[in-house]
């Protein structure tokens, strides 16, 4: 598995740009699609301030578009979280974590619901000390799975901190996969169709540029410029059904792409503040 599937060495400012987004949808979006109340504190009180002083810096156009795909992707993982749940699931796993914050507003804590955080050590390092700063206090249900994949594999990580892989668990991949090469990503999803039946995986992905229309190209084109040059360029991108049929191939029983136009009329219709993604989302279960 490559060791760039989760930003190493120094915090990820990708991290800090989703948390910042959460936290701006919070303040100016109505209705709430994917309410985080943590995401402003775990901030810092520095950054909270300034963005409770000026949300509207993170308004124009492009910005608007990456919040909708940012909120719909965590509100469709977290619907999956529920459902998971409902049908008897007691471990979930969100890799990549960053500043994800789920496990400390968990719903399903008296449920029994396990929360496996997967990242590198020093980036887990970093979001203590800012979960410790917003007193913000660690759950029971929370277990850190540090792995560095330089030395380690996800299996390892995971067995290391008490997962069961004779039971079922429910994973998050989000804002993942498009920096991975290919192989990088079916290392993962071979590892997760391996584990028991019930178990699934809600990822997104990024869709090759010839299947965009003219200004989804320009606007992707642009955002890829701009994380190349921030040093995370993105590196995949997938047909969506021929990563279907590639699920189904691994073992997976249900592969469900979740594409715009159900996205849109699902969590984003007749809004007012016109807020509308473009993400692609799939979901897979065994």
């Amino acid at each position: 598995m490559a060791d760039n599937f989760v930003r190493t060495g120094k915090p990820s400012g990708t991290a800090l740009r989703v948390a910042t987004v959460r936290a701006v949808h919070r303040l100016l979006d109505d209705p709430i699609v994917f309410d985080d109340p943590l995401a402003l504190p775990i901030l810092g009180p520095e950054a909270e301030a300034a963005l409770r002083a000026d949300p509207f810096q993170y308004n124009d156009q492009l910005s608007r578009g990456l919040r909708a795909s940012l909120v719909v992707r965590s509100r469709v993982a977290e619907d999956e979280v529920a459902r998971a749940v409902a049908a008897g699931v007691r471990q979930y796993v969100v890799l990549g974590a960053g500043l994800d914050t789920f496990a400390y507003r968990n719903p399903f804590a008296t449920e029994g619901l396990r929360v496996f955080e997967v990242d590198h050590p020093s980036t887990q390092e970093w979001k203590r000390g800012r979960l410790a700063a917003a007193n913000i206090p660690l759950p029971d249900g929370l277990v850190f799975a540090p792995v560095d994949f330089e030395h380690g594999t996800l299996a390892e990580g995971l067995a290391a901190v008490g997962f069961d892989t004779a039971k079922p668990a429910c994973f998050s991949w989000l804002g993942v996969t498009m920096y991975l090469t290919e192989a990088a990503v079916f290392d993962t999803l071979s590892f997760i169709a391996g584990l028991a039946p019930g178990s699934s995986v809600t990822f997104d992905f990024r869709v090759p540029l010839d299947q965009l229309n003219p200004v989804e190209r320009s606007i992707t084109e642009m955002i890829m410029q701009r994380v190349a040059e921030a040093g995370e360029p993105w590196i995949s991108a997938f047909d969506p059904e021929g990563l279907r049929a590639r699920l189904r191939d691994l073992g997976f029983s249900r592969a469900e792409a979740l594409l715009p136009e159900k996205l849109n009329r699902r969590y984003l219709f007749k809004r007012k503040d016109g807020l509308s993604t473009r993400v692609r989302i799939m979901r897979a279960s065994r």
